[in-house]
């Protein structure tokens, strides 16, 4: 063969595959952040910041029924561009407006679907888009999230340590973070999102989604030598059986071959990518409340965030009473009047008041007169608020809200789901909706993190799927919730608000806690449970302790009250992941700022020059100088804020420091 020959054929075969192989990139608006889509036999994206490799590329593809592979052999029919720079109102949220800016891309195939792509300046999104007749049955959605490094991560493992992915679906996403590297992560143990990976350059990324609705959710694992994580999706339900706690749950006995039926025209969840320069941006993103499908439960001027005098958590344990403390009348006579004088807003009857063993909220126990406790909380304005097992509630849902509606009752407390398949994510629409028609709120616990659900029903006003204060009432000494406070704002507080159920006055130095089930105790100090109402993200916020301790602390317990649970801006001050945190938030005229610190002793300069121009002072609580040895320790003080803007702190070890800005 010849030398013109060799080289017409070699230029050919390249010619072939660089039509076969076309790439489309995407910019975000600052032109920081780049994605490149490579369709070839396989559907791949990479994404870069700057100089930084976010994402090796990364294939994906969903496998419908009939063998027919989104992804695979694809044929791109039509390239469409979009600049989008909105505000999207946010009323029950950490800022009152929401800036939307990205730029879009989505690639249409033959065959009537698409994936659509959004380069925000924080980061990436994509989803699948179809547009098939009649409906579908999606065996599986593909994703190998791939990295040229094996980065060290911030990994949520699900609380189950059962020997199956199958079993472990079944899990309540309360899970503290382990520090490995990716090709270190348990291949044996699934992961929950939001999944934080620690770049170069001082930049991380987090993995989550949004907008999940009529599709399981997420999961990664970690299952080849390489770095890379692999979606995980749990089957849908084939039989389900009545049981767990207190019969309050459906337990999944087998799963179909399938994750999702559904309808054909339609789109499918967000798979968001943040990236940060910076961990202390991580505490005050966007991405999912931006992903999220808008409002659709029309007018919600009624929703009302607030407050909550919680019963649970201090086990019912009030003292200095002339009556038996428990479920009954009395005990909750006394949680309304304490939150009358505080102007807390809602009392909650947590598990207890509805006759157990039976999922059935139409059976109440005789201790408990409901009209009576709720007519006594209008006379002082506090409103009720019902917990609910997952299948009480269920089984008879729109009869129950209804029902509670008009006697008054403002919300439920829906708690033990404790699943993400399809079938529970399509319960959480429901609930939302139905409670949305009968003007009632909704907290749903034992349930996975918030994916937006909070902006389509605005009325869903708080989610758990967090490891919050309730595991002080029985974990170990060993345990470590320290380092865990000041882990989560930058993972789990991304995905949205969190019922972490603080306000402890029993507050244990490191090397004190005990767990105590009825008169349980935080780890850390007094300042760090006042902080974390500014630091933590919670529209419905509970107050963990019983009435008799807040009004031993009368100081503590105003400033606790006193602080918003929404806000009109908030600014990230300082933070690294497992070590502090700093934040603050406007309402109104005022700010609130909040720190934390792990079990190290820390000085900040916090740079409060957001205030502007003027004077300002500021009540403080800052640790007391015993604060190491005896946590709640603390010192009030009104300050005068330096003319310079810098505010210097110290905080003890477990420590926290809170104040109140104002002009």
């Amino acid at each position: 063969m010849n030398c013109k020959l060799v080289c017409l054929t070699l230029f050919l075969a390249y010619g072939l595959q660089a039509v076969a192989q076309k790439s489309y990139q995407l910019d975000s608006p600052d032109g920081k952040l780049k994605t490149v889509v490579n369709v070839d036999k396989i559907i791949s994206f990479s994404v870069s910041h700057e100089e930084t490799e976010v994402l090796a590329p990364s294939s994906i593809s969903m496998s419908l029924e009939g063998d027919e592979i989104l992804g695979l052999h694809a044929k791109v029919a039509k390239v469409t561009r979009s600049a989008v720079n909105k505000v999207i109102p946010s009323p029950f949220y950490k800022k009152a407006e929401v800036t939307d800016s990205y730029n879009g891309m989505s690639l249409n195939f033959k065959g009537n679907w698409s994936i659509e792509f959004r380069a925000y300046n924080d980061g990436l999104a994509y989803r699948f888009v179809t547009r098939k007749k009649g409906d579908i049955v999606v065996k599986s959605e593909e994703a190998s999230y791939n990295f040229s490094k094996n980065y060290e991560t911030f990994a949520p493992y699900v609380n189950s340590k059962a020997p199956t992915f199958e079993q472990q679906f079944f899990n309540s996403f309360e899970q503290p973070y382990v520090n490995e590297p990716i090709t270190e992560l348990n291949s044996g143990r699934l992961m929950i999102l939001p999944f934080l990976v620690t770049l170069d350059n001082g930049k991380k990324l987090c993995i989550t989604e949004a907008d999940l609705e009529d599709f399981p959710g997420m999961f990664l694992n970690n299952s080849t030598e390489k770095p890379s994580l692999k979606a995980v999706h749990a089957p849908y339900p084939k039989t389900v059986e009545q049981g767990g706690h207190n019969r309050l749950q459906m337990l999944v006995k087998q799963r179909e071959d399938f994750i999702a039926k559904t309808t054909g025209t339609r789109t499918f969840p967000w798979r968001a990518f943040i990236v940060s320069e910076s961990d202390k941006q991580l505490t005050d993103n966007d991405m999912v409340f931006r992903l999220a499908s808008p409002n659709r439960a029309g007018d919600v001027s009624w929703v009302k965030p607030g407050k909550v005098a919680w019963d649970w958590w201090n086990d019912w344990n009030i003292y200095g009473v002339d009556f038996k403390a428990g479920i009954n009348n009395e005990t909750y006579k006394y949680y309304i009047d304490f939150a009358s004088a505080h102007g807390i807003d809602y009392v909650i009857l947590d598990e207890g008041w509805s006759v157990n063993l039976k999922a059935d909220l139409m059976q109440v126990i005789p201790e408990i007169d409901l009209k009576g406790l709720i007519e006594y909380g209008k006379s002082k304005n506090v409103d009720i608020i019902l917990w609910a097992g997952y299948w009480a509630f269920h089984r008879d849902m729109e009869k129950v809200v209804k029902h509670y509606a008009e006697m008054g009752v403002k919300g439920f407390k829906v708690d033990f789901m404790d699943r993400d398949d399809q079938q529970m994510v399509n319960f959480l629409y429901e609930a939302a909706r139905i409670c949305a028609k009968y003007k009632m709120m909704v907290d749903f616990h034992g349930v996975f993190k918030p994916t937006g659900l909070n902006r389509t029903y605005p009325n869903v006003i708080n989610y758990e799927g967090v490891n919050g204060l309730e595991q002080l009432k029985w974990s170990p000494e060993s345990y470590d919730m320290v380092t865990y406070d000041v882990t989560i704002p930058f993972i789990r507080m991304i995905a949205g608000p969190m019922d972490y159920t603080q306000g402890a006055m029993r507050n244990a130095a490191r090397g004190s806690y005990r767990p105590i089930n009825s008169e349980p105790m935080s780890q850390g100090t007094r300042c760090r449970q006042l902080a974390t109402y500014v630091i933590f993200e919670s529209p419905f916020n509970m107050l963990c302790d019983n009435p008799s301790n807040y009004m031993r602390e009368e100081e503590c317990t105003e400033f606790i009250a006193s602080v918003p649970t929404v806000w009109d801006q908030t600014m990230s001050l300082d933070g690294k992941v497992s070590e502090y945190v700093a934040i603050a938030r406007r309402n109104g005229a005022d700010w609130y700022v909040g720190a934390l610190t792990n079990w190290d002793s820390r000085e900040l300069e916090l740079d409060l020059s957001f205030l502007g121009e003027g004077t300002f002072k500021a009540e403080i609580f800052k640790d007391g100088v015993n604060a190491d040895r005896a946590g709640r320790d603390y010192k009030k003080e009104i300050i005068t804020i330096p003319a310079n803007k810098k505010l210097q702190i110290k905080m003890a070890p477990g420590g926290g420091f809170a104040a109140r800005i104002f002009k």
